[in-house]
């Protein structure tokens, strides 16, 4: 399966960094992201509820 892996990524950074208190967030963590794998990705999306079949490319 292919995935758009640069889109999950940003949204996955958008979803950490909006939906934790900035009050007692560690967005050290957040940032981390970026340097995750892309199956560390996945797993990190699919144990936060994304739908990963949104993040197909179609055709390959």
């Amino acid at each position: 399966m292919n995935i758009n892996i640069e889109k999950l990524k940003k949204d996955l950074i958008e979803y950490f960094s909006t939906a934790i208190n900035p009050f007692d967030a560690d967005l050290n963590n957040v940032e981390d992201i970026n340097y995750f794998n892309e199956s560390k990705l996945i797993e990190l999306a699919k144990l936060n509820g994304f739908n990963i079949e949104l993040y197909k490319i179609e055709g390959e």
